[in-house]
């Protein structure tokens, strides 16, 4: 199928893109990395919009990270023109009473949204603070750059939430725990509850789940802390760059899917 497509980068959540069609009528969606590696693979995806047969359309970014705008016409011929902005922010609340808006509700067929408490995650991204601008900030990046729809403090927590129900969220609904392990991560409580939950579900699940980093630390020390964790077979930090580990984690995440 033949689809025009735009990498919008990273946008925050609540931000609106306004999408400008000039020609026939056409599916205008939104995909997250991981959903946009499926749709080009012609895998099961989600999306966000549908069929717009009347321009302007506002989609709205549902959560923070790295978008797509794809525009196609379902594998049947069309010609359209597309113009795109980044709005600043979501636009006001729809009135069903005015009509122009009511053209574009309605014009919008198969939307399959995904509320921000039923989305799942490739890889949710346990950590420590002190490890943040070292490790965990670029390789949450170089994981979304890969496809992978990933759970990462950064990305999804906002001022007000409540700190251990999003967490609870991410860890229950992410496929794999990427665990980077230095000697701040064996130091910390949080983490240990993080690690705790992850260690729970690999256990009760009977498959794997955690893909530990050693970053920063031998494993002696881990040993120390932990002697069954040290048997896991980790990447190591001081011997891959960001970007090669990152790889290496997209091909065992994809090899799961497979």
């Amino acid at each position: 199928m033949e689809f025009n497509y735009w990498d919008l980068g990273r946008q925050e959540r609540g931000t609106t893109v306004r999408v400008t069609l000039s020609g026939d009528a056409a599916n205008v969606i939104l995909l997250d990395s991981s959903n946009f590696s499926a749709f080009k693979s012609g895998r099961r995806h989600r999306y966000y919009g549908g069929q717009a047969q009347r321009s302007p359309v506002h989609l709205t970014v549902p959560s923070s990270g790295r978008w797509y705008l794809v525009v196609h016409h379902g594998g049947y011929r069309g010609r359209t023109r597309v113009g795109y902005e980044i709005l600043p922010g979501a636009l006001p609340p729809i009135r069903f009473s005015e009509p122009t808006l009511n053209s574009i509700a309605e014009a919008a067929l198969e939307i399959d949204p995904t509320p921000a408490d039923e989305r799942e995650f490739d890889v949710f991204v346990s950590h420590a603070s002190d490890d943040k601008d070292a490790i965990v900030r670029p390789l949450a990046t170089a994981l979304q750059d890969e496809g992978l729809d990933v759970w990462f403090d950064e990305f999804e927590l906002r001022i007000g939430d409540s700190l251990r129900r999003r967490i609870d969220h991410g860890l229950a609904r992410s496929r794999f725990g990427v665990v980077i392990i230095s000697p701040a991560f064996l130091a910390k409580n949080w983490t240990q509850y993080e690690l705790d939950g992850l260690v729970t579900r690999e256990m009760h699940g009977g498959t794997q789940v955690i893909l530990p980093i050693w970053h920063g630390i031998s494993k002696d020390e881990i040993i120390k802390q932990s002697p069954t964790f040290a048997d896991k077979l980790a990447l190591r930090s001081s011997d891959a760059t960001v970007t090669e580990m990152a790889a290496e984690i997209a091909d065992v995440v994809r090899s799961h899917a497979d």
